[in-house]
């Protein structure tokens, strides 16, 4: 079955007026940080999952020094991180691939990281994908995930009112979930932080933006029916940030030596 595309060009310039230039999650160079905080990661090999157009791809590149193979299974979005690599001088750091779901197409222990952000939350076979990147990491290496995650117990009627107005796929899980599956997948070392307070207030400060300074920019590009459609999209993300009902979890662990 061939893969929908979930982010069409509009939503991708959406996201990146709010999350910055290259990024289709928040956090921007700070989320990249702190996904790789404490690891050098100087001409190491990094492969970032879900790289969608290569905002943290050429961070690791340019700032950190890393070389990165990006995936994603949007072949329209592996367009873009191409011709933005060529334009930023990083084609020699920097590769991004179109792939399908399902395992990875790369040798065992091919990378030094394995790194995602915000791609996981929508892929339902975590411990599948946790297993691949666990074979294709070179032993010490490190899989470091940033994802959207969810408390115990069922959705509230304000969570499926927010994926309705998404239309995008969700396989949320707990953070303690999160953490037994890398324990399954061979990980030792598994550490699971919650920074959802640092999100929960910058999602009120992209909703004013979205009403405000943002709104004639998004009626441009998407028309004013989609795009009030996005800012109400973003009310709710407010409030089930509030309600602590989406998590912004921080995940890493590491393949055995």
């Amino acid at each position: 079955m061939e893969h929908e595309i979930e982010y069409p060009e509009e939503m991708v310039k959406m996201l990146e007026l709010i999350w910055g230039e290259g990024f289709m999650a928040p956090g921007g160079e700070g989320n990249v940080a702190h996904l790789i905080d404490g690891l050098n990661v100087q001409n190491k090999r990094i492969l970032d999952i879900g790289c969608g157009i290569g905002g943290p791809a050429f961070v690791l590149a340019k700032k950190y020094g890393a070389r990165v193979t990006g995936i994603d299974i949007e072949a329209h979005l592996i367009d873009h991180a191409q011709i933005r690599a060529k334009e930023l001088g990083l084609e020699k750091q920097t590769e991004f691939n179109f792939v399908k779901p399902g395992a990875l197409d790369f040798p065992d222990e091919s990378f030094d990281v394995v790194f995602s952000s915000g791609a996981l939350t929508q892929v339902e076979n975590k411990l599948g994908i946790y297993q691949e990147s666990w074979r294709v990491l070179n032993p010490g290496g490190t899989l470091t995930c940033y994802d959207w995650m969810k408390p115990k117990g069922e959705y509230s009627q304000d969570m499926l009112y927010w994926f309705e107005l998404e239309g995008i796929t969700y396989a949320m899980e707990t953070p303690e979930r999160h953490k037994e599956t890398f324990q399954e997948a061979g990980f030792i070392n598994v550490r699971i932080k919650d920074k959802s307070d640092w999100y929960r207030r910058e999602a009120i400060v992209e909703y004013e933006k979205l009403k405000s300074n943002l709104y004639t920019s998004m009626v441009e590009l998407l028309g004013q029916e989609d795009a009030d459609h996005f800012v109400e999209s973003w009310r709710m993300l407010v409030i089930i940030c509030d309600n602590r009902e989406m998590l912004q979890v921080y995940c890493r662990g590491q393949k055995p030596t």
